[in-house]
């Protein structure tokens, strides 16, 4: 395991929200993170797809995480604004945010994130993010 993924998933595993969505780390590289989680039965909408929440919360920590990424290692970083786009229902086995880093900046950092929501080897894209991130 390198620095950086001891790193990142040493923090991951801090995040308490993560872990009531079943959420797990699937990608860790310089500026990209990966985080999947399942649709449970508790965080589905009333038209039985993933609640927009879920999808928010794992692309606002893929996007986070990608942040943190290319910040010195003493750095943390929390997020300033963040905007979602919700392109289709939320509906399969799984959600993948893909997070990414945009521009790094001293004193923000923007970032995004896209949503797909996983049924076998079948992905949608169900929403994206964009927002800025700062160091802490």
């Amino acid at each position: 395991m390198t620095e950086l993924e001891a790193r990142i998933r040493a923090s991951f595993d801090r995040q308490t929200m993560m872990k009531t969505l079943g959420a797990t780390l699937t990608a860790i590289a310089p500026g990209q993170i990966g985080i999947s989680a399942p649709i449970l039965p508790g965080s589905l909408q009333q038209h039985g797809a993933g609640h927009a929440g879920l999808a928010f919360s794992i692309g606002d920590s893929a996007a986070g995480y990608a942040a943190l990424s290319v910040m010195p290692e003493e750095a943390e970083v929390m997020t300033v604004e963040m905007k979602i786009n919700l392109m289709s229902p939320a509906t399969g086995e799984l959600l993948l945010a893909e997070g990414r880093v945009i521009r790094p900046g001293r004193r923000i950092l923007v970032v995004a994130a896209d949503v797909w929501a996983i049924t076998g080897d079948t992905r949608k894209h169900v929403a994206m993010l964009q927002g800025t991130m700062i160091p802490v």
